[in-house]
């Protein structure tokens, strides 16, 4: 998402008159067009002196470019890393999790085990982005491509993106850990990481998949994770003699629907929708609008104060004001609505991929769409709920947090909010 320079916030406790005279240019970057290459002092012949008077714009999406923003891949599609893509697909039905390196008489005798069809290892563990931990496999792209669905390995970035050391993330868990695609994160004493892409893989615990290369430098654990590829009649049986050969501390888990379960969803794709668990599924390659996003009651209100002032009540103990800096340093209210070069877009600044999650109609149009800011902040109050916000306090910290993981970014916000909350009573 796009930043902008920090303010500082000197505040009086007098009466608001007083308040505004003191606080002088400083609220008047927060609320006016700022001309960037005005004189010192031109600020304060500023047209708009309240925040009232700033009337949301709503601005069609621009044409898309020909690579679209948050693919995190600029490897030719057409590249080697479709390598393994002819491989016949072998789902797999079990998942073995061991807190060491499975032995290589563990591993023989689960592949010789009857209606064992494949097996294969990769390495596994858990890094710490901000000190949430985060479990991640290392794989050989080429050998692991044959254990996703059609869908996913029918993606080119994706296996690009691994090829190139990046992280693709779970589709799920990308949305609840808050990763925004395209973004850059700080492992907890290790090396930084991108986002490149998000894809439904349906290994339970797994949040993200890296090559094994990258593996080696966040420290994961050599063969820790077996995969069991079988017939799906056979897994609930199966589940019990692999169980009884592993070691202490180790666990098997089945993956995918049981035999007989019923589907309503087609289970394979990185496409939207198409990921068997309802969520999008989304590899960051889509701009698309979220259409089956929920409703709320905001409506068209004629200025971003009342606007901001309703999307609140969709997070109920969230202040405006918090909504209202971060439409602030994001985008200026509006004024810079992007695309931003990570990809992020609108008023609110939102990655397309935590748009689908999180994005609503708020104006009751039937659509929800990115670029429109009655869609877009009351977009940013649901996705902050979820994270808490309306809890205050840390909570409501680490809810901005997950909006821009940067503690810098939190400090601007709460600022620019303390701000609005003194000239805005």
């Amino acid at each position: 998402m796009s930043r902008l320079p920090g303010l500082r916030f000197f505040v009086p406790v007098m009466v608001i008159v007083t308040a505004l005279v003191a606080l002088g240019a400083v609220v008047l970057l927060l609320i006016a067009p700022i001309a960037p290459q005005a004189p010192r002092g031109a600020v304060a012949e500023a047209r708009v002196r309240d925040l009232a008077a700033i009337e949301p714009v709503v601005t069609s999406a621009p044409s898309a470019p020909a690579t679209a923003p948050g693919t995190g891949s600029t490897a030719d599609p057409g590249s080697t890393s479709e390598a393994g893509s002819g491989d016949t697909p072998t789902p797999p039905r079990l998942m073995v999790v061991s807190p060491a390196t499975l032995t290589e008489r563990t591993r023989a005798d689960i592949s010789r085990l009857r209606h064992v069809w494949k097996t294969d290892v990769f390495d596994g563990g858990v890094v710490k982005v901000a000190g949430v931990g985060i479990n991640l496999i290392a794989v050989d792209p080429a050998r692991f491509r044959a254990w996703t669905s059609s869908g996913i390995a029918g993606q080119p970035a994706l296996w690009s993106a691994l090829a190139a050391g990046e992280l693709v993330a779970d589709g799920p868990a990308a949305r609840r850990l808050g990763l925004v695609l395209g973004s850059h994160y700080q492992v907890d004493g290790g090396p930084r990481l991108r986002v490149a892409a998000s894809a439904t893989f349906g290994l339970p615990g797994v949040d993200g998949v890296v090559s094994q290369e990258t593996g080696r430098r966040l420290g994961l654990l050599p063969g820790v994770a077996l995969l069991v590829h079988a017939p799906r009649k056979a897994v609930a049986g199966l589940r019990t003699r692999v169980d009884e050969l592993l070691g202490p501390g180790a666990q098997v888990v089945t993956v995918g629907r049981p035999a007989g379960a019923a589907t309503t969803r087609k289970a394979d794709g990185a496409a939207a929708g198409k990921d068997g668990t309802g969520g999008t599924g989304d590899t960051g390659a889509s701009t698309a609008t979220g259409g089956r996003a929920k409703r709320v009651a905001v409506g068209r209100p004629a200025s971003y104060l009342e606007l901001y002032r309703r999307a609140a009540q969709v997070c109920p103990g969230l202040s405006w004001t918090v909504l209202a800096a971060i439409g602030q340093v994001e985008s200026s209210h509006g004024r810079n609505n992007g695309p931003s070069s990570a990809g992020a877009q609108g008023p609110m600044q939102f990655m397309p991929a935590t748009w689908k999650a999180y994005g609503v109609d708020g104006d009751g149009d039937g659509v929800a769409d990115i670029w429109s800011p009655y869609d877009a902040v009351p977009g940013a109050a649901n996705y902050l709920c979820a994270n808490g916000a309306g809890q205050g306090g840390r909570k409501l910290e680490k809810a901005v947090w997950f909006y821009n993981h940067s503690w810098s970014y939190v400090a601007k916000v709460m600022a620019v909010s303390r701000g609005y909350a003194a000239a805005y009573p």
